[in-house]
Parts: structure tokens; sequence; C-alpha cells
């Protein structure tokens, strides 16, 4: 570790100084924005989708506790997009693109998305000539259990029904699970 001597020194400067030790000796392992990455921590694809472990996270301009804090993520279950890994932060952005990088234990592997069509239905089965079985508005949260090429298996408000892919935000189009 490198030791610096403190002199009464203006807090500009001094402001300066630390964003250049911070940005030099913490530079994030960035992935780039083929399908088929993987990050450099944790070995899993990049990018990939999780959801808000927490309540409420802070969003940080950069890896590390020292770095400000942006603004606040305050929906839990909230699906975010992991964009690059570092130590124990990971770097996210949510529908609008809007993010930063948060501690990994603020976030949860349980894949959850977001409503984008309104009064999106749900039906009994992968089919849209399948029964209704409830209509979920723009914007809501959604657990996923289940995705094939087209269509998804949500559950929220105590229903259960499968939406068809490209109406949400939080799946990858070509991503299959169970």
């Amino acid at each position: 570790m490198y030791k610096l001597k403190m002199r009464k020194i203006g807090a500009g400067i001094l402001g300066a100084l630390a964003v250049i030790l911070t940005t030099s000796f913490a530079t994030p392992v960035l992935a780039s924005s083929d399908d088929d990455d993987a990050g450099k921590v944790t070995n899993r694809p990049i990018p990939r989708f999780v959801s808000m472990k927490a309540s409420e996270g802070n969003v940080r301009r950069g890896p590390s506790l020292t770095h400000r804090i942006d603004w606040v993520f305050k929906r839990r279950d909230m699906p975010l997009r992991i964009t690059a890994e570092h130590g124990h932060w990971r770097r996210v952005e949510d529908r609008d693109g809007m993010g930063g990088w948060v501690h990994y234990s603020l976030l949860s592997g349980t894949r959850t998305v977001l409503i984008e069509k309104d009064m999106l239905t749900l039906h009994a089965r992968p089919d849209p000539a399948a029964p209704v079985v409830a209509a979920l508005e723009l914007g809501v949260v959604a657990r996923v259990s289940e995705c094939n090429l087209e269509w998804c298996l949500l559950r929220s408000g105590g229903f259960k029904g499968w939406a068809p892919k490209a109406r949400l935000w939080g799946v990858q189009s070509t991503e299959v699970f169970d």
C-alpha cells in the first residue's frame, strides 16, 4: 500500500487526489456486450438478470464504499441486468438503463420480470388461445419460474399463468429455463 504524506491542502486538491488514487487502483473488470461472455469473478454469463433482494439498495458510482451514492433502488424484487463484476460488486442497470454499482449481498438470483404492456393477460397454458387467468398492469413485478422460447410462467398477486416473453423485461429473448 502506498503511504501519503499529508499536509494542509485545500479540500479540492485532496478530493481530486482521492479520485485519481481510487480510479488508478480499483479498475473494475468490465465485460463486453457479447452474450457468451463470462464474469471474471463468478464465471457466470454477462449480461445476466437478477433481482433486488433488499427493499432498499445504494447505487454507487464505482465498486467500493468510498464511491459516491448516485441514487437508491427502493423496490424489492426489481429485475436488474448485471453488466460487469468487480470483487463483491456488480454493475447493474434497470429497465431504463439507469444503474451503477451495488454490493452483491443486495442482489438475489430469484428471477423476476417487469411487465411492459398494460393489462397483459396471463394464460393457463403457453398458447394465446388458452383461457385467460389474470391481467397484469404495466410496471408490475412478477416472479418467473419457467421460460421457453416464446413464453414465461409468471406468479403475481396470487395468480399464476403464462405470458409472451416479448412483453417482459428481465429475461433475454433466447433464454430458456425451468
